[in-house]
This record gives structure tokens, C-alpha cells and sequence, in this order.
């Protein structure tokens, strides 16, 4: 079994995969204090909790979009499991043409998920990570990472409307009866949930039009449930996308 861990902003991602097969998915939150040892005990409690122990984890593959927890990670992994993990980053093998302006400036996470659609669907496809940020990339037909776009996550909006004002409430992330809606509450939850969907049908739309096809459209990332249902177009939805890709980067560069 190996660990494949996904450190993003506002949580942490850990997936147990076991000869290609996702058997656990756990989160806990990120926290820039905590030392190594503590997500040592975190990652070991949760294993415990699931019915597993440490001593079947026999390598692990990292992916981290906050550079101060890398090396906590880095050392966290290695005092669980005694294990050297694959951190993505220069130098690992993806398989993943990226034909952005700066390639070294694409995130881990989008890099990972890239490959697991890559390895999983008919291109071009469009796809939307909605977490902390909600993110919109595009493969093209030959299956070259080439852009996208950057809008506000759900909660994050959520968040700043709520902090931002004085009689704005903080809010469950789902969707309203109806767009019009007639109350507070709901009316934010019109407003952040379906103008999210309603964000990605749109530019699902301009970047077809730049495409000159029609693509599949994948939703994936922790808030993706509550949104992906509201939006006009059909969009697949996989919530393991990021750790299916997270395997088959550490496939082709595991130690033989």
C-alpha cells in the first residue's frame, strides 16, 4: 500500500492505495504550525481508525502547494513509514506535456490531476478542481496541458462575504430552492453555489470557442459535489481524480 498525499491550503488529503485501487480517503485540516511529529500521530490515528497500521505502507508520493510543509511532510512520512516519498516537483517523470508560458509556475496538485484525466477520459477535456480556489484547465486533443483560469473558491467566497460584512451569516455550502431566492441564506447560497455553476458553463463555453470543439468537462476537488449538479452542462464528476493521478506519477517513478 502506499500513501499519496495531497497538502492543499485549507485541507490535507491523504489516499491509501493499495495495487492501483483507492481503499481510504481521509482529510484533515492544514496547519503551517504543526511539526512533522504531529502529522506523524495525525496520519498513524487515522490509519488506526480505518482498520490499518503503518507497517503496510510501503512508499508514499507527495504533492504540496504549500512550500513550508514540504519538508514537515517530507520528514512526517519518513517517521510513519520509514519511507523516502516521491515529492512532485522538477525532476519527477509525469508524462504530462505542459505548454504554459512558465511550466515550473503549474501547481502539483493541477500537475497530478492532469495526469489522471489524461490516463482516464477521451480528450480534450476541461477540468474544474473547485477547492480553496476553484481552478479551470484545459488538454487539448494531443493531451498537452495548455491553460486555463483561476476564480474564487465556494468557501472562500463564502468566507469574505461573511467577514466583510456585518449582517451576512456564515452559511452551509449547498445549493438554494431556486435562483430568485427570497431570504438571506438562500440568497447567498444563489449567489456563490449556482453563480459558481453558472461560472463554468461560461467559460466552458469561451474556452470551447478557443478550442474550436466540444470537450468533456470533469469536476473533481473537495466542493465539487454540492456545484457540479447545478451546472447546465453534464459534467463528470470524479472526486479521485488527483489521487488516481497521484498513482501513476508514483508508478513510473518508484525506486524498482
Amino acid at each position: 500500500m502506499i500513501l499519496a498525499i495531497d497538502v492543499g491550503n485549507t485541507n490535507i488529503t491523504v489516499g491509501c492505495i493499495a495495487d492501483g485501487d483507492i481503499t481510504h480517503v481521509f482529510r484533515i485540516s492544514t496547519n503551517i504550525a504543526r511539526t512533522s511529529d504531529e502529522y506523524s500521530i495525525q496520519i498513524n490515528n487515522m490509519l488506526t481508525f480505518n482498520g490499518m497500521n503503518r507497517t503496510m505502507i510501503s512508499g508514499a508520493i507527495l504533492s504540496c502547494v504549500v512550500p513550508p510543509l514540504t519538508s514537515v511532510f517530507k520528514n512526517a512520512i519518513k517517521q510513519l513509514a520509514n519511507v523516502d516519498a516521491v515529492i512532485i516537483g522538477a525532476g519527477v517523470k509525469t508524462g504530462l506535456n505542459i505548454l504554459i508560458d512558465d511550466p515550473a509556475q503549474l501547481g502539483a496538485d493541477m500537475v497530478a490531476t492532469g495526469v489522471g484525466a489524461l490516463a482516464a477520459y477521451k480528450l480534450p477535456v476541461i477540468i474544474v478542481d473547485l477547492g480553496t480556489a476553484t481552478k479551470m484547465f484545459v488538454l487539448n486533443k494531443n493531451g498537452s496541458f495548455i491553460g486555463g483560469a483561476i476564480l474564487p473558491g465556494v468557501a472562500l467566497s463564502m468566507n469574505a462575504l461573511a467577514a466583510g460584512t456585518s449582517q451576512l451569516p456564515r452559511i452551509p455550502i449547498e445549493g438554494p430552492p431556486k435562483s430568485i431566492s427570497t431570504n438571506t441564506i438562500d440568497c447567498l447560497k444563489s449567489g456563490v453555489i449556482l453563480g459558481t455553476a453558472a461560472a463554468i458553463d461560461g467559460m466552458t463555453e469561451r474556452f470551447e470557442a478557443e478550442l474550436g470543439e466540444k470537450a468533456l468537462i470533469i469536476a473533481t476537488g473537495g466542493l465539487a459535489e454540492p456545484v457540479h449538479r447545478l451546472c447546465k452542462r453534464e459534467v463528470v464528476y470524479n472526486p479521485h481524480l488527483f489521487l488516481r493521478g497521484l498513482w501513476i506519477i508514483y508508478e513510473k517513478n518508484k525506486k524498482k
